[in-house]
Formats: C-alpha cells, structure tokens, sequence
C-alpha cells in the first residue's frame, strides 16, 4: 500500500476529526475505526468501545473485523502510530453495527440509498437522469454531458470486445486501459489522476475537451483494431491497445506543433483541495 499521504477528513461527524489514508493503488480511502466510533457514541473511551464491539461482533460471525487493517496514523500527540482502519465499505458496515442515534441519520440514508439501487434496476433511466443532473449542478453545459455520456457508451463497446477476447479478469481491463493512456498521455489512468491533483473522482469528468477528444480516439481506434485484427488474450490486446494509443499520440504531436504548448493539463474541476498530513506535521514541527 501506498502510504505517502496521510489525509485528516474533517466536519463529516459534526465536525469530528476523522483520520484517513488514501492508497493510490487501490484507489480507496482507510479510515481510523476508533475515530468513527467515539464520532458516534461520544464515548471518552472510543478504543475500549471498540474492542468491546470487535469482541462482540467475532461472537456473531460478522467478518468486519477481518477486513480491518493495520495502518499507521497521526495520533494526538503527534507521532505515528498503528490504528485500525476501515475502507468506505467496511465504515458503512460498521455503523450499522454501533447502537446509536447519532448513527441512525447514516442507516437512513443508507437504506434510501439501496432502495435508489433497486429502483434503478427496474428502470435504469433514473440512473442516466441521476448523471445529467450531477453534471448540470457541476456547470458543465449540454454539449460536454452529450460527449461525455456518448463516450460511456463507446468506452462498453470496447470492454465488450475485449470479454469477445479472451479478456475476462477485472485487472486485465486495467491493463489494457492503461496501455492506451500511457502511448498518448505517457502516463497510466493512476499518474494520470495524480498529475491532475484528484483521487477517486473520474479521470474524463476532470478533463479538457482535447484530453477526452484523444482519450475516446486513442479507445475507438483500439477498438476498431480489434475488430480488423481479432487479437486473443492479454498479451494479443495490450499490442493492439498501444498501437490505438499512438494513433492518438500521433494526434496529440500534430496537434502540439501547431499550438506551440503541451495539451496535457494539471488542471481538476474540483471545487476543494486535498490536505497532505506530511506538510501539517512538519509545519507543526
């Protein structure tokens, strides 16, 4: 795991601090389980609350202790120490496991949240209006939402032609959408994020319009190559995958030329900024 940043997640139990570590690998928050339980219980003995629960929850057959991770954290006095930790799925889990009022406003929405899912099982055109109406309050205008939303589309076919292709393991689908990143962008989906300033937020939504032009080119090319060449497995696809890629390197170089500057932008569309834990520390030093 990658380690390197040290988050502090601050006013989202009424204003509680809640540690983090973000792992870039992963791309997934951990969070410090003995702060979201004294967040929720106001317990002045939040570490013994929890091993009472931890305790409690192993006699019932819950696996949420097993998922639990030792990673190092900020304490209060200043130094680093290990704590457990909880991804975003794991926290969720373990609210619902703490009997407490101040945890029923998440088990709510949490449970509206589910039965949105199951509405949109029934009828996935509430999902599709779901998105049109985030990027709308986001700013963006009905032009980029029709791309953006036409890109979705493009971006199925082509994984549905790689399952076509032997390619079935979720990783592999990573791997191959890295290869066309890294032949126009030089960097993979990940670099690509961190460059940008962004973690979980989507890659395209934090794009200019030349990125996503050459990001849908660099995918349908690849696309159109493997319908002509029918490659087969990983190592068939990764080739065909980077010759789509430099189709819109190509694109890019040509493109670069005439502009006289790099199209690669570090710029995000968020509306906030991530906090390095590292920087807090030695300042306070």
């Amino acid at each position: 795991m990658n380690q390197d940043k040290l988050e502090t997640v601050s006013n989202l139990f009424e204003g509680k601090e809640i540690r983090s570590i973000w792992d870039s690998e992963k791309e997934e928050y951990y969070f410090s389980v003995v702060d979201v339980v004294g967040a929720l219980t106001d317990s002045k003995e939040p570490r013994k609350y929890w091993s009472v629960l931890k305790t409690r929850l192993k006699k019932e057959g819950s696996e949420l202790t097993t998922k639990c991770s030792q990673l190092k954290m900020l304490a209060p006095d200043g130094k680093i120490r290990l704590r457990d930790a909880l991804n975003t799925k794991g926290i969720f889990r373990l609210i619902e496991s703490i009997p407490s009022p101040k945890a029923e406003p998440f088990k709510l929405w949490l449970a509206n949240l589910g039965s949105e899912r199951v509405d949109e099982v029934f009828d996935p055109e509430i999902a599709i209006k779901r998105a049109i109406e985030y990027y709308h309050k986001r700013g963006y205008s009905e032009q980029w939402i029709e791309a953006r939303l036409k890109g979705i589309l493009n971006r199925n076919k082509l994984t549905d032609l790689w399952k076509e292709n032997g390619i079935q393991k979720e990783y592999e689908y990573g791997i191959l959408t890295n290869e066309i990143y890294k032949e126009w962008s030089g960097m993979k989906a990940n670099e690509y994020k961190s460059y940008k300033g962004i973690r979980k937020e989507s890659l395209r939504d934090n794009m200019t319009d030349v990125e996503v032009l050459l990001t849908d080119l660099g995918e349908t090319a690849t696309r159109e190559l493997a319908k002509e060449y029918k490659p087969y497995g990983l190592k068939q696809n990764k080739e065909i995958a980077k010759r789509g890629g430099r189709i819109a390197k190509n694109t890019r170089d040509n493109l670069e030329k005439e502009l006289h500057k790099s199209v690669i932008s570090n710029q995000n569309n968020l509306n906030y900024q991530y906090l390095d834990e590292k920087i807090e520390i030695e300042n306070k030093k």
